[in-house]
């Protein structure tokens, strides 16, 4: 099973069988160790197998759906009733302990790596040794396959569900006399299709399980990117047990998580959106075809906050003196990538005046409170939607948190949360009811690789947006909102397809902030027009320095969304260090969407998004799903031999700029604000022809207040300029106080710089490396290229302070073009 891949370079493999077997739920039970940089404990998988147990109509079922409902609100027996925030998984008391003697080093049967390889029971199996069939139709042992990467795997044990108090209710017996695996998987079957309104009934049923004894260890082995698990005599995926224990824990160089240092300088870790995902979080089924539903209890000491990706806003339980206990949960079905944890000692940021925010908490919603009246039908698999809820159709803004080192309590104050209620109203305005019914924001530290990352219930934003005026503040809090729509509400089935998620959240971005700023029609056009000028310039920079093999946004062609025949696959690229800084996907993706809001209007167009969203929420999509759709909607006369086709070939099978991109800029005018712009250009030219002393005084020139986006058009410009003098740069920096702009204004100054050796303000690109690193690689290059010892020195000397922080993929570029 062991791929051999070059873990910097090549493209990224997903191994789970997630064709044979489907995780449906997981629990969590983990303690984060802030010493040792470890999170342990135990993950419980509730797994279905699509076969076995398949009925029209389970008693159950039949019993939620009917008009009392009462058979779904089972009375929780007292013995069951645990407290899940203070709660301790275990499997059995012997088997604890030879847990804890294990994790002590006392009778460690690990080999080098931490990975028990079950010696007593199996003589040490190995992929190489031994042959299970990983699908459900040969005559050895099922082998369950989960993605896997940089844990420590202790046991695998399987969960005796049947010796929960009260499980009778899943089987047709009235007592639990024979226990058998058929029985115990018929549990399991009956507890993860419950009813979506049952679901509060579900969560507790999941936590009493999982703290269920263990009736039995389980064969395992790991390889580099995966957990293989397999029982003796179990030969087909119906067979296998359904609800399994791993015992585990993360190793301090895993890389699905940072542990690091904020603000404030106070220890922190979080999941840093990697590209090896989850799997060095915890095992799972990493493919996005597996959706998931998961709940999770997070001990941390007092001093922490534990924020995550669930749609509960949790507050913490004491368990002792010194250590809290943090549950979330989530029941909308999701990919394991995008469950996300922050742990830090970080304080809830309030405005202290009143706000739009207090209106949001008025009513806010939880699925307990659901009417379930159906607005409409949704085609996705059942859970508690909120697409299906009158009163969450007509919430602008869903209630809110803003977290952050106390030391940037200010600028949170001053940009941040001012925001964030306009942005959510004009999200709502645009595209209606909010997929998820809250949002946590979190500024993390600075050595997070972009300007923001959102997951369900939760966006993570860089401390670069907060400087400046609210501009870029603004438009990226705008684009992480639009990821609830597109990205996660409807997620991509093939990940290959990055332009579903980002094409659109750079397209709504300033749909959003326009709406948000409330501007007129015409304001809202110059102002969007001027971006597309500046993503226009930066896609073609893109072009002239990326590979031909990264340009293409649907690279695996007719192959787009297949797998093997276990549910396997290989994601192009997805391991390589340089694609994480490529803004292809955003930028053609962004270009498609515009040109096609354009054959229809934008109205008509933001219409069908609308359309489009009710239709597939909840589901995973490929390209054509969205194409079809919508040329279904477009007018016979306003196609224009539009098809699925040659957009596949014009825009999204090719490498280089679009043909129909290129016919449409060189006819397009240049817009008001850009041409603005050149008039400030060309003064700031004449400025720097003047010579040192002049003869005699001549007028100064007056020049125009201009918005965020025009300055960086205006130093792009000047950055095409061969020379410019001391005198102009100094006089550049003064009239604009370019020093306290927002982060991609400074940046472009900070390139300024760097061209042209301006050593006064070399302090000004140091800040920028170190307190800007979202943004900084790049200059990181243009320091180097310039082959100037003192440039060059500065980032040496940058790099050896910010080395041990900076995120992994970015230090490994940056020291590429270092030494």
């Amino acid at each position: 099973m062991d791929i051999q891949l070059d873990p910097a370079r090549d493209d990224l493999p997903l191994m789970a069988n997630t064709s044979h077997i489907l995780v449906k739920h997981y629990v969590l039970d983990l303690d984060v160790d802030f010493e040792s940089q470890v999170i342990e404990g135990t993950i419980v998988l509730f797994l279905e197998d699509g076969n076995r147990f398949k009925k029209q109509n389970s008693s159950i079922e039949e019993a939620c759906q009917s008009e009392s409902n009462k058979a779904c609100k089972f009375g929780m027996p007292e013995l069951c009733r645990i407290s899940v925030a203070n709660a301790r998984t275990f499997s059995s008391e012997m088997e604890y302990n030879d847990f804890a003697i294990c994790s002590k080093g006392e009778k460690d049967t690990s080999d080098k790596d931490g990975n028990h390889d079950n010696q007593e029971h199996a003589s040490g199996i190995s992929s190489s040794k031994y042959c299970c069939d990983t699908g459900n139709h040969g005559s050895e042992d099922f082998l369950l396959v989960l993605d896997c990467c940089d844990l420590s795997v202790l046991k695998v044990e399987e969960v005796d569900v049947a010796a929960v108090p009260g499980m009778e209710k899943f089987t047709r017996s009235p007592k639990l006399t024979v226990v058998s695996e058929e029985l115990r998987n018929q549990i399991v079957y009956e507890l993860v299709t419950l009813p979506a309104d049952c679901w509060r009934e579900q969560l507790d049923y999941y936590a009493c399980c999982s703290q269920a004894p263990g009736c039995g260890e389980l064969l395992f082995d790991t390889d580099s990117w995966s957990l293989q698990i397999r029982k003796t005599g179990a030969q087909t995926a119906t067979d296998f047990p359904h609800a399994i224990r791993i015992w585990y824990k993360t190793k301090p160089e895993g890389r699905s998580v940072t542990w690091t240092s904020d603000q404030s300088d106070r220890p922190c870790v979080y999941t840093v959106g990697s590209p090896i995902n989850n799997r060095a979080l915890f095992p799972c089924q990493e493919p996005p075809v597996a959706m998931s539903t998961w709940q999770a209890t997070v001990r941390a000491a007092a001093s922490f906050v534990v924020l995550m990706s669930g749609e509960n806003s949790a507050k913490p339980t004491q368990l002792w003196e010194g250590c809290s206990s943090w549950y979330y949960y989530v029941t909308m079905p999701v990919p394991a990538s995008t469950f996300t944890i922050a742990v830090g000692c970080w304080t809830e940021m309030k405005l202290e005046t009143y706000s739009l925010n207090d209106l949001a908490t008025e009513r806010p919603f939880s699925p307990s409170e659901a009417d379930f009246r159906h607005i409409g039908v949704c085609s996705h698999m059942e859970y508690p939607c909120r697409f299906k809820n009158a009163s969450a159709a007509t919430q602008e803004i869903i209630p809110y948190r803003v977290f952050a080192p106390v030391c940037l309590k200010g600028a949170c104050q001053e940009t941040l949360l001012r925001l964030i209620p306009p942005c959510l109203s004009a999200a709502h305005s645009v595209l209606g009811t909010h997929p998820f019914s809250r949002l946590d924001v979190l500024i993390v530290p600075a050595n997070f690789p972009s300007l923001g990352m959102a997951s369900p219930h939760i966006v993570f934003l860089s401390q670069s947006i907060l400087t400046g005026r609210s501009h870029l503040c603004g438009t990226r809090l705008c684009h992480e909102i639009a990821h609830a729509w597109f990205g996660l509400a409807i997620g991509a089935r093939d990940w290959t397809e990055e332009w579903l998620s980002e094409g659109f959240a750079t397209h709504l971005e300033d749909v959003f902030w326009a709406a948000a700023q409330q501007l007129d029609p015409r304001e809202a056009r110059e102002q969007q027009e001027l971006r597309a000028c500046l993503r226009w310039r930066r896609l073609q920079d893109e072009m002239r320095c990326s590979p031909e093999e990264m340009q293409v946004l649907r690279p695996s062609k007719d192959k787009t969304g297949h797998t093997s025949d276990s549910g396997a696959s290989v994601i192009k690229q997805g391991l390589n260090p340089e694609k994480i800084f490529m803004q292809v996907h955003y930028l053609k993706g962004y270009f498609l969407l515009r040109f096609l809001a354009k054959r229809l209007g934008d109205e008509t167009y933001l219409s069908f998004l609308r359309k489009f969203v009710h239709t597939f929420h909840g589901q995973l999509i490929l390209s054509q799903d969205f194409l079809q759709m919508l040329l279904e909607n477009i007018p016979e006369e306003k196609r224009l031999g539009l098809s699925v086709e040659n957009i596949y070939q014009d825009w999204l099978e090719s490498c280089g700029i679009p043909k129909p991109l290129q016919r449409e800029r060189s006819a397009e005018a240049e817009c008001g604000l850009a041409r603005q712009v050149r008039a400030e250009v060309t003064k700031w030219i004449q400025v720097n022809r003047r010579p040192r002393k002049r003869k005699r005084r001549v007028k100064e020139e007056v020049f125009e207040k201009l918005l965020p986006d025009q300055l960086v058009l205006l130093l792009e410009h000047l950055l095409e300029q061969k020379t410019l003098s001391p005198r102009t740069l100094q006089s550049l920096q003064r009239t604009y106080h370019l020093h306290d702009q927002d982060a991609e204004v400074r940046h472009r100054w900070c390139e300024l710089i760097v061209k042209h050796k301006f050593t006064k303000a070399y302090d000004s690109v140091e800040r920028f490396l170190q307190e800007d690193q979202a943004m900084g690689v790049y200059l990181y290059g243009e320091l180097m290229v310039s082959e100037d010892a003192r440039q060059q020195q500065l980032a040496r000397r940058c790099f050896e302070r910010t080395k041990e922080q900076m995120d992994r993929s970015s230090a490994q570029v940056v020291a590429e073009m270092l030494f």
